[in-house]
């Protein structure tokens, strides 16, 4: 048998990350995510994952992300009992990231019952894909691996993580494998990070790479300089409350919202942020940025300095973190201008439908946008201008300004993917491209800048469910 893998999620598609690697010997399967887009789109693919009873000897992670680590309880309850390895700080990010999931899924099927009963008919029912319990139950399958320490993972496979800068505890993984007189080094980016921004380290390279698997989300465009979405961010705020409105910030409530925090702080030692309220409203990024000062592993120089003194990054005047729903509600009940930085980054799910079903009509309000949003989702609407959303599957006419702000991305652009594919191809025998998590046009854009300069030999775009022989 050859050596396989079968993309069953994140090709042609930002979201759903999942891949299978397959020997003679071994199944290993690399990430395991949900699907974000369409309600009844997203409901019906995350249904439909099924390990078919498939013998799977580890599964490995890259990072905490739901699109990569969500569908973890889903795995579970289909009886996956195998490790799951992934970084200390990953490993301890999925506790809260995967109960999170758990309540978020529960909260909001019992809102759109709520909206049902009220008459509303254009809802579907939904009901729950794994419970917390689901969550709790897998949590005891993680392994934690440092980065750069080698270990067997199951016959013939070889594991070892390099960070990707991406998110806290991301990783890199690379793979050794032996397999009927065969050896290939093989690498996974997951999602690959930006080089010199702020919090955590540049991604690492690997060396001696034969076939690199690389996500595509950003390969058609650049990133504005981080320096200048922070002065951005600034402006945007200001011209907000200069009309006394509130400025609305979904945000994954991983790596995005800390950054923010920490742009905010910037922003206000440099007296570019008035002294109005900022509200993190979400516990789960209360409890993340408590498992950020557990892992100074992970951070870069200037991080490192503060957290080693008395002036944290993510704590400054003014600045509120929210965790009961009763002070969410308090939010949107008052008229005193502010700053929201709400859970749900691509607004599908968290305490940022609330907050944009409440304000969304006012024309003095501001929807900022600082990260990718997927094919489908509210947050792509609102990028695209559309004059009318959907809120919980109800019509709302949008009123408030939309500015999106592209460089606060943790992804790594055009420019950063090709330094970073010539910098493994400089390291080894790399004879194979293979790109995953990206949307069509951006994987078409990249793989002609990757043949026109010849980084490498072969670049393939997998649909989802095709099979490679490596």
């Amino acid at each position: 048998m050859a050596i396989e893998l079968e993309c069953l999620g994140a090709a042609g598609t930002v979201t759903g990350s999942k891949h299978l690697l397959r020997t003679s010997r071994a199944t290993v399967l690399l990430d395991c995510g949900l699907f974000q887009g369409r309600r009844e789109e997203a409901r019906a693919r995350n249904e439909a994952f099924d390990l078919g009873g498939r013998a799977i000897d580890a599964v490995v992670l890259s990072h905490a992300h739901i699109d990569h680590s969500g569908a973890l309880p889903v795995a579970w309850r289909q009886g996956y009992r195998g490790p799951i390895y992934a970084t200390p700080a990953t490993r301890d990010l999925c506790v809260p990231m995967l109960e999170d999931a758990a309540h978020i899924q529960l909260s909001d099927a019992k809102y759109i019952q709520l909206l049902i009963a009220r008459g509303h008919r254009e809802v579907r029912p939904v009901e729950p894909l794994y419970t917390r319990e689901d969550a709790v139950a897998v949590l005891g399958q993680f392994i934690g691996l440092p980065y750069h320490r080698a270990a067997p993972i199951a016959p013939g496979v070889k594991l070892t993580f390099l960070d990707a800068g991406h998110v806290l505890g991301s990783a890199v993984c690379v793979l050794d494998i032996e397999d009927q007189g065969r050896r290939l080094r093989f690498a996974f980016t997951g999602d690959l990070g930006r080089h010199h921004l702020p919090i955590l380290r540049d991604p690492q390279t690997p060396d001696g790479v034969e076939c690199l698997v690389m996500e595509s989300t950003y390969g058609d465009r650049l990133h504005e300089p981080i320096d200048r979405s922070t002065e951005s961010l600034g402006e945007a705020i200001r011209k907000t409350l200069a009309r006394k409105g509130k400025v609305i910030i979904p945000s994954f409530a991983l790596e995005r919202a800390q950054e923010i925090i920490f742009a905010l702080k910037r922003l206000r030692a440099q007296a570019q942020l008035p002294k109005v309220p900022v509200y993190v409203d979400s516990p789960l990024a209360v409890r993340l940025t408590e498992v950020f000062k557990l892992h100074p592993e992970c951070y870069d120089a200037e991080t490192a300095k503060y957290l080693s003194g008395a002036d944290s990054p993510f704590e400054f005047d003014g600045l509120h973190y929210v965790s009961e729903v009763a002070d969410s509600m308090a939010i949107d009940s008052s008229d005193e201008p502010s700053v929201v930085i709400a859970a749900g980054g691509m607004c599908e799910g968290g305490r940022v439908l609330h907050h944009l079903r409440h304000g969304i009509g006012n024309e003095r309000n501001t929807v900022i946008i600082v990260g990718y949003q997927a094919q489908h989702t509210l947050g792509r609407r609102l990028v695209e201008g559309r004059a009318e959303v959907r809120i919980f599957g109800v019509p709302r006419s949008r009123a408030a300004e939309v500015v999106v702000l592209n460089g606060f991305s943790a992804h790594a652009d055009q420019a950063g993917l090709l330094r970073y594919a010539g910098q493994v191809g400089a390291r080894g025998p790399l004879s194979r491209i293979v790109l995953v998590h990206g949307e069509p046009k951006a994987q078409a854009a990249l793989k002609a800048q990757l043949t026109s300069t010849r980084v490498c030999a072969q670049v393939d775009v997998p649909a989802r469910g095709d099979v490679l022989t490596l």
